[in-house]
């Protein structure tokens, strides 16, 4: 039997040797959990599918986790001095399959990317994409209709990840687990790069886990996982329960649309002024009050403002006017509706009562969170005799919650997301046809003077209430490398996978 000296040495001893183990190096599996949303939930859908697709199918460029462009498949670029013509020289290795990555197959690739998103907001992003062309054996060139000065983050965007041979070309693999997919680092020699000595002891795998958000926090607060991506408004509560011994709470300092489409144009909703009476009645600042998230920007107008290509000639709505004198003009305008209406239904005998309330639909995900929102939206909306319900299915409501985060700082991302194309809630011609004209201008100065009159025309249809800027935190663990908070709020997998030296 050890005495209690002998005991307390042997303690010791075991500690240093543990100590100098982790000294070395320590190559268990980093556990992240990304926050899913509504139906997006398992590891090949939403934000965690993104990730997925952004670590296993790389593009010609990708992020680094401080949210800068860096090399993947093209390992450098020239952009010629106007601006209409980004030169990408590949790097020399192989695709999965063993192929070599050529310009010619790298032009197959992008091609069948660019189709892919054709039809979506990302698409009428790339809409100054004139063509892609071969120039040398690794050599590719991008021709541009007009300056795009924010090709590159388009290009580094999950969906333009190029697949050859139905394969991406890493730089990590996946493995789908239980309830997780595991990725991990590929050996730089299996793409025809160079090897890296000490790989095994250099980098370590991902288990990555999409989980509701109450799910997510508890996985971090009991060390399953050490990071927690993609939190959003509606679970941002939940970080409360998280000490300071634990790890932080990170908020990225993102730009886009955080505020409610109007999804019909029935009833109520009907004139373009009783849809603004319902964004005059908001009072923003006491919106987001109950969370105490600092640095908040609250704005009346649909584009963050001061993005690049913004004038600054936009200034906010109702400026000259106190929240009672706004409330007080919303609601006039509700009265004389009501009045009209009920004049209407007294004919008829059909619609609502002059005396009755406006009553309208809202959808926002599920979540604590939302619930605060809702609530203080309803009190806002009280104010001008207008009554919200909270409704489960976003096609069944009125008006809806839209969050997204720009995923590039210029007005044109704002206008794409909220027009026609895009196929969701009501929208303005005027705005899109506006966007179109912008898109063929002669001078960036002439495109952003269109741009303007577009995101006029879209203020004035008052398709959009906003609120103010999105809200995206993550939770991080002390012992977490390769993280970083920054403007796109998107956080790769590959620098996580990373050990320190």
């Amino acid at each position: 039997m050890l005495s209690k000296r002998q005991a307390s040495s042997c303690a010791l001893a075991l500690a240093m040797l543990a100590l100098a183990s982790c000294s070395r190096y320590d190559n268990s599996a980093l556990g992240v959990a990304v926050v899913a949303t509504g139906a997006a939930e398992g590891t090949a859908a939403g934000q965690a599918g993104q990730l997925v697709r952004a670590a296993t199918v790389e593009g010609l460029v990708a992020f680094d986790d401080a949210g800068r462009v860096i090399p993947a498949l093209a390992e450098r670029w020239i952009v010629t001095d106007d601006g209409q013509s980004y030169i990408f020289r590949l790097r020399e290795g192989v695709w999965t399959n063993g192929d070599p990555i050529t310009a010619a197959s790298a032009r197959r690739a992008i091609n069948a990317a660019l189709r892919r998103v054709r039809d979506t907001p990302l698409g009428l992003d790339l809409v100054g994409l004139d063509e892609v062309r071969v120039m040398a054996g690794r050599v590719i060139e991008i021709r541009l209709e007009r300056p795009m000065p924010y090709l590159l983050q388009l290009l580094a965007q999950p969906e333009l990840g190029m697949v050859h041979e139905g394969v991406g070309a890493g730089p990590m693999s996946v493995t789908p687990a239980e309830g997780l997919a595991v990725l991990a680092p590929m050996e730089p020699s299996r793409l025809g790069l160079p090897a890296i000595q000490d790989w095994a002891e250099r980098t370590r795998q991902v288990q990555l886990r999409a989980l509701p958000g109450p799910a997510a926090v508890a996985a971090f607060n009991d060390g399953t996982v050490d990071l927690v991506l993609g939190g959003r408004i509606e679970d941002f509560l939940l970080t409360r329960s998280v000490g300071i011994l634990r790890g932080t709470i990170q908020l990225d300092p993102v730009a886009g649309l955080f505020g409610l489409h109007v999804m019909n144009d029935r009833g109520f909703l009907a004139e373009p002024g009783n849809r603004e009476a319902l964004a005059m009645a908001i009072d923003r600042d006491a919106l987001i009050a109950p969370f105490g998230v600092g640095g908040w920007v609250p704005t009346s107008r649909i584009v963050t403002p001061s993005l690049d290509g913004d004038l600054g000639t936009a200034g906010e709505r109702w400026a000259d006017q106190t929240l009672a004198d706004r409330r007080a003009a919303a609601a006039a305008r509700v009265r004389s509706w009501r009045a009209a209406a009920g004049t209407t239904a007294s004919d008829d005998g059909q619609g609502p009562s002059a005396s009755e309330p406006v009553r309208l639909k809202v959808w926002l995900p599920a979540g604590g969170g939302s619930q605060v929102l809702f609530n203080r939206l309803a009190a806002d909306f009280a104010t001008i005799s207008v009554q919200v319900e909270r409704v489960d299915d976003p096609d069944g409501a009125d008006l809806a919650l839209v969050d997204d985060v720009a995923r590039y700082p210029r007005v044109a991302w704002f206008l794409n997301r909220l027009s026609c194309r895009a196929g969701q809630g009501l929208c303005s011609a005027a705005a899109d046809a506006a966007v179109a004209v912008a898109a063929k201008a002669a001078t960036p100065a002439e495109r952003a003077a269109l741009l303007k009159q577009a995101e006029g025309e879209l203020t004035a249809s008052n398709v959009f209430i906003p609120f103010g800027t999105p809200i995206r935190w993550s939770l991080v663990r002390g012992s977490v490398d390769g993280f970083a908070t920054n403007a796109w709020g998107w956080h790769p997998l590959m620098p996580l996978s990373w050990l320190p030296k």
